[in-house]
């Protein structure tokens, strides 16, 4: 009897002992929870800490009211309208030429010298016609003083008198060939020359010595251009479109004379765009002083008509680094924040327009580039 009680007892025990084993396996909960993770904070590389920041002097934002502006970039171009092909209407083979691409030439001057059968046909036609009209009026006079005299009928003499007129007329047209074909009575020749219509420089030349000129039917064999007055062709954006208008000026600088501004007058915004790149041909009509040369590349600047508010520096106050600019800002505590600014047009007294970046009021280093190279050593 006493052996169940036995076995109750150590039951009890084992199950004491279970019990017991489960609760330490719990453990405490924070000390089974993940370390905190350390957040380390990235250094700023724009921000820059000097020991004795009073030796580099201040300077402070002034406000400018500016319009806005638009850069583009185009080519010098001829006028069209003062372009004037040089041609021949008289077919033949070249004998002489007197100009090349690039001369400068004057109304009048002889470029060229073709030998051609037409003025020979024309001065034969002329000669032709010249006879039959001396024949004419010869016969002309006979009858009017035999019709004087009632030796002859009405009718012959009304003949004779037509056959006058006409000789004139053939005389007439003879005489106006050979002068469109660039030829004179004066001159019998079968040589023709062809002179310059328009002062001006030769831009094109599709001849060259002893080729055949084929008269209207081909190339004209010189563009003389009149480079008094020149184009400038520029691509703009469509998203800029409404910053040029039809009939303002533009700034143009050449990149061969940056120093030099020249103004023009917008004369034609193209109403179709370049499929491709989005853009708009706008044409400058501006007067030429002599330097400007067919396909220079120029940097075209427009206004626009809005008034905006922007910040003014000294120029050395931008430090142009990595084809960026930047100025230097005192955020205190010996430290300065180095910001991107863009800039805009050069100011009178050595200041400088900034676009974006900072706001009037602002103090920047007034000399960057020594804050630079000062923080570098």
């Amino acid at each position: 009897m006493k052996c169940p009680i036995f076995l109750e007892l150590a039951v009890s025990f084992a199950l004491s002992l279970f019990l017991l084993g489960c609760n330490d396996t719990k453990g405490d909960p924070k000390a089974e929870a993940p370390a905190p993770v350390q957040v380390e904070k990235e250094q700023d590389l724009s921000v820059i800490q000097v020991d004795h920041p009073e030796q580099f002097q201040l300077a402070t934002a002034a406000a400018h009211d500016s319009t806005s502006q638009l850069t583009a970039t185009g080519t010098v171009s001829p006028d069209i309208s003062r372009s004037v092909p040089v041609i021949s209407i008289a077919t033949g083979r070249v004998v002489e030429i007197h100009a090349r691409l690039g001369d400068v030439v004057k109304k009048g001057q002889v470029l060229l010298r073709v030998q051609s059968a037409d003025m020979s046909g024309a001065f034969s036609d002329y000669r032709k016609a010249v006879a039959d009209e001396k024949l004419a009026r010869i016969q002309l006079d006979r009858a009017t003083l035999l019709y004087d005299k009632g030796a002859i009928s009405l009718n012959d003499f009304q003949t004779a008198e037509d056959v006058e007129n006409k000789a004139q007329v053939d005389v007439e047209n003879t005489t106006e060939r050979l002068r469109v074909l660039g030829g004179s009575v004066d001159h019998p020749a079968a040589i023709v020359d062809i002179r310059a219509p328009i002062s001006g420089v030769i831009t094109d030349q599709q001849v060259t010595n002893a080729a055949g000129v084929a008269g209207l039917g081909s190339p004209n064999p010189f563009t003389i251009s009149d480079l008094s007055n020149v184009w400038i062709l520029c691509d703009v954006y469509e998203n800029d479109l409404a910053t040029v208008r039809v009939g303002e000026t533009a700034e143009i600088r050449l990149n061969a004379f940056p120093d030099k501004i020249f103004t023009g007058r917008i004369s034609n915004l193209s109403p179709v765009l370049d499929p491709t790149i989005r853009t708009a041909k706008v044409r400058i009509e501006v007067r030429n002083p002599g330097i400007m040369r067919v396909g220079m590349f120029v940097t075209a600047t427009f206004h626009g008509q809005k008034k905006e508010t922007r910040a003014t520096v000294p120029a050395a106050a931008i430090l142009h680094l990595h084809d960026r600019d930047w100025v230097y800002v005192p955020v205190g505590d010996k430290k300065f924040r180095r910001v991107e600014v863009v800039d805009g047009r050069t100011l009178p007294g050595d200041m400088q327009e900034v676009i974006s970046g900072i706001k009037p009021g602002v103090q920047v280093v007034q000399n960057a580039l020594v804050f630079q190279n000062t923080v570098e050593q």
